[in-house]
């Protein structure tokens, strides 16, 4: 019967802690409950589960000693049981709060169309989502390769003509959304060298 799992509340169980003081230790609950002037008492009604039943400890011949240590066991884990639900509890308001919060918040975006560069980036509080090639030449080589892109940056193998940059921030911590054009000068070509001159040839 030491198997046996307390079904009562923790309260019932403080009672019968009480009660069991004036207890004899080796009598048994069914031969104390069977006085009808104690039928009534916190361990005449505590009962426990055996195989799936549950049977009362008045029909058990459990002595008042393990009832004891029974009732002892299940208090502890009663004000076990309850610390973790207040644990529990409080995360979950906690979490329910920070979710409230970012429910509360709208994402604002805009885009930066930047020209003649091989770097797009974004206005301060305000992360990188995409980044794209929207201008090319074939005569330039066509499409550049996107080498790198983060929530800062993104960056082609080579300057392009006109790219778009997608960025966007939660309402509030960044300036009002403005779609944008940044135009950079094409830096001037290197000056190509001559090509020598053949001599030509005089006839005699």
């Amino acid at each position: 019967m030491g198997n046996g799992k307390i079904l009562a509340g923790a309260a019932l169980s403080a009672m019968m802690l009480a009660g069991c003081q004036m207890i004899p230790a080796e009598q048994t609950v069914a031969q104390y409950c069977a006085d009808p002037d104690k039928a009534t008492e916190a361990v005449c009604k505590l009962k426990l589960e055996i195989d799936g039943n549950t049977t009362a400890l008045a029909d058990t011949d459990m002595r008042l000693s393990q009832a004891r240590s029974m009732a002892d066991n299940a208090t502890e884990a009663a004000a076990r049981a309850q610390a973790s639900a207040d644990a529990a509890q409080a995360q979950a308001d906690a979490a329910l709060a920070m979710a409230e919060e970012a429910n509360s918040k709208e994402v604002q975006c805009e885009t930066r169309t930047i020209q003649n560069s091989d770097t797009g980036s974004c206005r301060p509080g305000y992360a990188l989502t995409s980044c794209t090639q929207t201008r090319y030449t074939y005569r330039a080589g066509g499409m550049s390769i996107l080498r790198e892109i983060n929530d800062e940056q993104c960056r082609f193998n080579s300057r392009v003509l006109e790219m778009q940059v997608r960025c966007c921030a939660v309402s509030g911590s960044a300036p009002e959304p403005e779609d944008t054009l940044v135009e950079n000068e094409i830096p001037p070509q290197p000056p190509q060298p001559e090509a020598p001159k053949e001599p030509v040839p005089v006839s005699p």
